[in-house]
C-alpha cells in the first residue's frame, strides 16, 4: 500500500516554479552582463524595483531586449515566461559605464582642422552620452570639424571631416598589389579624397581606375 501512494505521488506533475521577483530581477541581470561584456570602462548595474505579485507561476525565464531600447542608462529589459504560463514583463535598471570622454578646450569654428591643444580628455560615466562621442584625442586630431562647437562640448565622430591629401588635378602615384607582386605607376586624380575614401585616376594610357586614398597620398588598388 505504501509502495503503491509512493508511485502515485512520484507521477503527478511538479509544481511550476514561483515567479519571483529575485529571480526575474536575476535572469534581467544576467541579460545585461552578457550585453555589456564588451563595452570599454567599467560597467555598474543597478536593477530597480519590481513587483512580481500578480504574476502567474514560471518554471523557465528568458530575458530579452526590447525593441528601441538600449543597454546603457537608464533602461527596461524584458522577461519573458516560457512555461507552463505565459507572459512578459519590462523590469527598469540604471546601467553606467564609466570610461574617457573628448571635449573641447575652446570654442572651434566649422571647417577648423584640429590640434590637440584644442582637445580635453576627461573620464567619467559616459551612458548618458550620445553615440559616437569620441574617447581618444587620437582619432580627432588632424579631422575637420563641419559644424562650429563651444568650449567643453563633446565631439562625436560624425562631426568630423578626415583632411584631404588627394586634389582633383593632382599628380599621384598608383599602387597595384597582389599575390606576391606590387606595381606602381603615375596618374591625374579626377577628385577630391580623404583617407580612406575611394579615389578616380586617369591613367596615362588614358584608363580611369578607382583605389582607396592612404595617408602618404597614394592611391592603392588590390588585386
Amino acid at each position: 500500500m505504501r509502495l503503491l501512494s509512493l508511485l502515485c505521488l512520484l507521477s503527478l506533475p511538479l509544481p511550476a516554479l514561483s515567479a519571483d521577483a529575485t529571480t526575474i530581477l536575476d535572469t534581467a541581470e544576467q541579460h545585461i552582463r552578457l550585453q555589456t561584456k564588451n563595452l570599454a570602462g567599467k560597467t555598474t548595474i543597478t536593477m530597480g524595483q519590481f513587483d512580481a505579485s500578480k504574476l502567474p507561476p514560471c518554471s523557465a525565464l528568458e530575458a530579452f531586449t526590447p525593441q528601441g531600447s538600449k543597454i546603457i542608462g537608464r533602461t527596461h529589459i524584458g522577461v519573458r515566461c516560457l512555461s507552463p504560463n505565459s507572459w512578459s514583463v519590462l523590469v527598469p535598471a540604471q546601467i553606467a559605464v564609466s570610461g574617457n570622454y573628448v571635449t573641447t578646450s575652446r570654442p572651434l569654428i566649422a571647417g577648423q582642422i584640429i590640434r590637440e591643444s584644442d582637445l580635453v580628455t576627461l573620464s567619467g560615466d559616459v551612458s548618458h552620452l550620445p553615440a559616437g562621442v569620441a574617447s581618444d584625442p587620437s582619432g580627432v586630431v588632424g579631422k575637420t570639424l563641419r559644424n562650429s562647437l563651444g568650449a567643453g562640448q563633446t565631439i562625436r565622430f560624425d562631426q568630423l571631416l578626415a583632411p584631404i591629401v588627394i586634389r582633383q588635378g593632382q599628380t599621384v602615384r598608383v599602387i597595384s598589389k597582389g599575390s606576391g607582386f606590387s606595381v606602381s605607376a603615375e596618374g591625374k586624380a579626377v577628385n577630391n579624397a580623404a583617407i580612406g575614401q575611394p579615389a578616380q585616376i586617369r591613367m596615362n594610357s588614358g584608363q580611369t581606375i578607382t583605389g582607396t586614398t592612404r595617408a602618404d597620398g597614394t592611391v592603392e588598388i588590390e588585386f
